[in-house]
């Protein structure tokens, strides 16, 4: 029984951390990683898995999902 309630308490707690991350979409990078990403931009431009191969940790869809709402321009 105590196998049960101890299970139980881990899917309610894995349920709120799936909430917090659901709110929280902007994704959150250091000064370091802004400017890596601005100069290899410049350097490659749109190869976004060229430029996350360079910083440990991050997707290409991280890095992409970052600059279009940054640097995103609509006329």
């Amino acid at each position: 029984m105590a196998d049960f309630e101890h299970s139980y308490s881990d899917d309610a707690s894995v349920d709120s951390r799936a909430e917090d991350t659901s709110q929280e979409s902007k994704i959150e990078f250091s000064e370091d990683e802004e400017t890596l990403i601005t100069r290899m931009f410049n350097l490659v431009g749109e190869r976004w898995s060229l430029i996350a191969g360079r910083i440990p940790g991050r997707t290409a869809e991280e890095i992409e999902k970052y600059w279009t709402s940054r640097y995103s321009t609509s006329a």
